[in-house]
């Protein structure tokens, strides 16, 4: 099969579906564990755990496997949407950005925008879906939501929050998830493209023959990369973000900058990378997932990565 680098118009955006779907399976449970973190860590009252572990301990000893997947539902729709939006806007105006010209290797000025625009983009798809995801999430376990407040399905939750606050709290911390989205993608896609293209420099002097157990171990290494440097920038604003949409009242503050120095002022710089350990456990596999399956995706639909 052939294999084009020109826009498809919509094969970038079933490869990153795929991807999608992907991250989920792999990597909801760990984003339970750190929402959870997040919430009761944070706050005042409440268990506070002492890990990741402990929390997941927690989690399985009383809700069984069930319980990591918590919220999955809103998760699939939610990710693999976004996915699909995030690798298929930015691989398309990647292209339009280099004109059609082949570039020698990785283009800050190409890669950078074209990433950000793709989380801008993807901010306003996601923030509902995160939104229901993290009220479902927060939930169960040690939750601090009175049972007479608590949801039967995302789609109860997605009701009542529109019933209480109106549609615009459904996109309840939408400012947040735009800037964490756009500096997020920029810095994962920054890493991947490098670490892609340096190992396969170094493969193509010391081997021509790249098989595709090789391209398979390159796109583990780099996405797994590019995941772990894309959570270790945006995690803090994750936290606010998680802080902001699962605040019972309404009137709560929504700036990340403001919520984020009273989470400081209450417990230190930890509390502003609570859920590390979670997350970062989480970005290797889950990300590495996604670009290997989005790269196997792209292949066999006869999509060039350049």
């Amino acid at each position: 099969m052939g294999e084009s680098s020109k826009p498809s118009g919509y094969k970038e955006y079933v490869a990153g579906l795929l991807a999608g779907v992907a991250t989920v399976v792999i990597g909801h449970p760990f984003d339970t564990v750190k929402v959870k973190l997040q919430k009761h860590n944070t706050e005042l009252q409440g268990i506070k755990y002492r890990n990741g572990l402990h929390c997941a301990a927690r989690i399985l000893a009383t809700e069984g496997l069930r319980g990591l997947y918590t919220g999955a539902t809103s998760s699939f729709v939610g990710v693999a949407f976004e996915s699909s939006l995030a690798f298929g806007i930015y691989s398309q105006t990647k292209q339009l950005l280099q004109g059609g010209v082949q570039s020698n290797g990785p283009q800050p000025r190409v890669i950078i925008p074209s990433a950000a625009f793709a989380g801008a983009i993807i901010s306003f798809i996601l923030c509902p879906s995160e939104l229901v995801k993290c009220r479902m999430q927060v939930q169960g376990t040690d939750s601090l939501v009175p049972k007479s407040s608590s949801y039967s399905s995302p789609l109860d939750c997605a009701l009542k929050t529109i019933k209480s606050e109106g549609v615009p709290g459904i996109f309840r911390g939408g400012s947040t998830t735009l800037l964490g989205e756009s500096l997020g993608n920029a810095v994962f896609f920054s890493v991947y493209e490098y670490v892609r293209y340096y190992m396969h420099l170094q493969l193509n002097t010391s081997s021509s023959d790249h098989s595709n157990l090789i391209d398979m171990g390159i796109g583990i290494v780099s996405g797994g990369l590019g995941g772990v440097a894309c959570w270790s920038a945006v995690l803090p604003l994750d936290v606010a973000k998680t802080i902001i949409q699962t605040s019972p009242d309404k009137f709560s503050p929504t700036n990340p900058f403001q919520v984020l120095n009273s989470i400081y002022m209450r417990a230190g710089l930890r509390g502003c990378y609570a859920g590390l350990g979670p997350t970062i456990v989480r970005a290797f596999p889950a990300n590495a997932a996604a670009i290997v399956t989005w790269e196997l995706a792209m292949k066999l639909l006869g999509i060039k990565n350049d």
